[in-house]
């Protein structure tokens, strides 16, 4: 059967007796429920394009419960996966096979990136009532990590090879599945950390395959790639900072700054008794319990009668931290420091890519504090 065609002249990717996807999380739950991975890039493509020229008109249906994403995406059965204690070395590109082990790993990784940056347009945008322009973000970092596996899949194949020819492991989507409850974990795992060690090592690479001659995959690494990884941390960052500082919204992983101090005006909650606040500005509270109970009584003080979804987006644009920059960054880099300790096993590692996170707004305050393990001094109090 023939694919239908959009008034712009895009093919939709379906057959002509279906109707194809109406929202961009629709469309992002088909694009998770299909398993080739060259296709999974093409309809994300598809998919980002027609959203954000318009042509996919909401980001979710306001009048019915958005349906839950899989619990793992659709994935080519070529791909032999190992436990990633078992997956053999990438050797450091002295060889010709230690340089193709290197991209099919980079390749297999831009492949997961895709899913993963449809995943949270799909489990959390509707549910959280996120403005347009996180949906704007996450499918331009989904079209780029389309882009990105597209590139390195191809000179893959220039090389005789193919994306499957060698084991891979799935460890990104184990750390997407700890985090599939919590947004604010989610963005900072996924996101900030993950995306940030990818700087981290992006240039070393890129030197490794420079050394061994080949210098057409260091290039698509240099020039398309890397620079785009900068924005897709950035993303991270931005959309971790405003969930800290949205005053309160409808779901349990929302934090927000004390509501004492200033903040992104006209951006009031729902009423949901079931936010999350960080508090660490008003009285350092430290338990989740703590922090559910205040925020259910914060909460209840909010109208709920107000248009929820504009009131986000004009929070967004005109969100200033006034004469409290610092101690609203310290109460956010807080947050972001317990989220990681909780959902990140282990130290994060240096060397860092100081000069890329930076860029990406990932100030060392966010990171270096979490290089160092953390030592439990029997009878100290926690702070």
């Amino acid at each position: 059967m023939e694919a239908t065609a959009d008034a712009g002249g895009h093919s939709s990717g379906v057959p002509e007796d279906q109707q194809p996807p109406k929202t961009l999380v629709d469309w992002a739950l088909q694009i998770l429920s299909t398993a080739d991975p060259d296709e999974k890039a093409r309809l994300g493509d598809l998919a980002a394009s027609l959203w954000l020229c318009g042509e996919i008109p909401l980001p979710y249906d306001p009048s019915r419960p958005a349906p839950p994403p899989p619990d793992r995406p659709a994935r080519s059965a070529e791909v032999r996966l190992l436990p990633p204690s078992r997956m053999p070395k990438l050797g450091k590109g002295g060889s010709a096979q230690s340089r193709l082990a290197m991209l099919h790993s980079l390749a297999h990784t831009e492949s997961w990136a895709v899913d993963l940056s449809w995943d949270i347009i799909a489990r959390f945008g509707a549910r959280m009532r996120m403005p347009r322009e996180f949906f704007d973000d996450f499918a331009r970092l989904a079209q780029d990590e389309g882009r990105h596996y597209t590139v390195l899949s191809a000179r893959l194949r220039e090389l005789g090879w193919r994306y499957g020819a060698l084991p891979a492991h799935d460890g990104l989507w184990d750390s997407a599945m700890r985090t599939a409850h919590c947004l604010l974990a989610r963005l900072a795992v996924e996101h900030c950390v993950h995306e940030a060690r990818g700087l981290d090592v992006l240039p070393t690479t890129i030197s490794r395959f420079r050394a061994g001659g080949d210098e057409q995959t260091a290039k698509l690494l240099e020039d398309i790639i890397y620079p785009e990884e900068v924005t897709h941390c950035a993303a991270g960052v931005r959309w971790f900072r405003y969930l800290c500082l949205r005053p309160c919204s409808d779901d349990l992983i929302s934090y927000s700054v004390p509501h004492s101090e200033p903040h992104c005006p006209g951006m009031p909650g729902d009423g949901t008794a079931d936010d999350k606040t960080v508090l660490e500005g008003r009285n350092e509270l430290t338990s989740v319990q703590q922090v559910e109970d205040e925020t259910s009584k914060i909460s209840q003080d909010f109208n709920s009668n107000i248009n929820m979804t504009q009131q986000v987006e004009d929070g967004l644009a005109n969100c200033k931290l006034g004469n409290n920059v610092d101690k609203d960054e310290a109460a956010v880099i807080r947050t972001f420091h317990r989220i990681v300790r909780e959902y990140f096993r282990g130290p994060l590692k240096p060397p860092f890519n100081t000069e890329a996170r930076k860029a990406a707004g990932f100030e060392p305050a966010w990171y270096e504090p979490l290089a160092v393990k953390e030592v439990h001094v029997e009878g100290k109090a926690d702070n």
